[in-house]
């Protein structure tokens, strides 16, 4: 894996299909939530037994016999989820798990269907994962003229500390500065505006590429480039007294590193007892088996993904009163009730 994507959080913003084995080990920060077996990828592998890994930025899934057949689904690619009657190559027809994704300007449709009789586990932890993720961006995205101080005081994440709260900082994006106060914890690094909080930035550790002191029109000042994947900005500080500046830029410099060792990406699920998860910590158990396919090379999965017309992506669940679930809608003339009769023969 190169140094490069090993540094830049891709994991729950990319949708790839048939990796390297380096890809699908955990990255610092990222934890199994569920393992399940038995998992049938329908649509791109049917007939083919597969496992499920669910962590707080992806949906891994994996060929049991063949490793090397595999797919890597961000959360963050994730737009929507449901059920889905199929018929599997393994099971015959089933209520299956249903997601829709969309990557580089292409949707994509994964169909997971459990072979366990009637569970429903792989579809009740990814809801509840992917719900966790999008309540927790803030740990993640760069907010700009956000909701996060509220009366002077920031809105403090569940799992964020605060460790310095810098007044007399200068935000030097207007020709004249403005005068603001900045505040730095575990996860991110907060400036707002004392004359107006509603003019603020939120930068997460993870958005920043640097933190350095470079010389300005206002002098000295701290500049912190943002990566990117996160917008590209360059953002500049000064402090009042100006001897601040570089104790601050060492504070900045260690928080990040530590950041950057141990991430904290805010997705926590708290299962009820009857629910609770036994789940690794890694997937080291995991060998590759044969030669990989490539990073991101064709596959026929990815090409039948690719293939299809925007009228087979845009077709919404419609609740189904007879199952009491949400399903793909029906074809004219054919009901659920025939779907399930039956058929003999006289």
């Amino acid at each position: 894996m190169s140094s490069v994507k090993k540094k830049v959080l891709w994991e729950d913003r990319e949708v790839l299909f048939d990796l390297p084995f380096e890809y699908l080990k955990l990255r610092s920060g990222e934890k199994i939530f569920d393992r399940i077996e038995l998992i049938e990828d329908t649509r791109g592998n049917s007939g083919v037994k597969g496992r499920m890994v669910v962590t707080n930025l992806r949906i891994i899934w994996h060929s049991v016999t063949s490793p090397r057949i595999n797919l890597s689904i961000g959360f963050n690619c994730v737009i929507s989820t449901s059920t889905k009657l199929v018929k599997s190559g393994l099971r015959g027809s089933k209520q299956a798990l249903y997601v829709l994704a969309g990557y580089k300007g292409s949707r994509y449709e994964f169909i997971f269907t459990n072979l366990a009789p009637n569970c429903v586990r792989h579809y009740a932890t990814v809801c509840a994962v992917h719900k966790a993720y999008a309540g927790s961006r803030m740990y993640r995205d760069l907010k700009l003229r956000g909701p996060i101080v509220h009366n002077k005081q920031l809105r403090v994440l569940p799992l964020e500390k605060i460790c310095l709260h810098e007044t007399g900082i200068w935000n030097l994006s207007s020709e004249s500065g403005s005068l603001g106060t900045m505040i730095i914890s575990n996860v991110r690094v907060v400036w707002y505006s004392d004359v107006n909080e509603a003019f603020n930035v939120s930068l997460p550790y993870i958005t920043i590429e640097s933190i350095t002191i470079r010389d300005s029109k206002f002098g000295d000042a701290l500049v912190i480039v943002v990566r990117p994947t996160s917008g590209g900005y360059v953002l500049g500080f000064r402090a009042d007294p100006h001897d601040r500046l570089h104790p601050l830029l060492e504070e900045l410099q260690t928080l990040h590193q530590a950041y950057t060792d141990k991430p904290v990406f805010g997705v926590e699920i708290k299962w009820n007892n009857e629910e609770s998860r036994e789940a690794p910590d890694d997937i080291e158990e995991l060998e590759e088996i044969g030669e990989p396919r490539g990073e991101m090379g064709p596959t026929i999965y990815l090409a039948s993904q690719l293939a299809q017309g925007p009228e087979d992506l845009d077709v919404q669940p419609v609740y189904s009163s007879y199952l009491g679930l949400a399903i793909e809608p029906l074809k004219d003339g054919v009901t659920l009730k025939a779907l399930f009769e039956v058929q003999t023969m006289s």
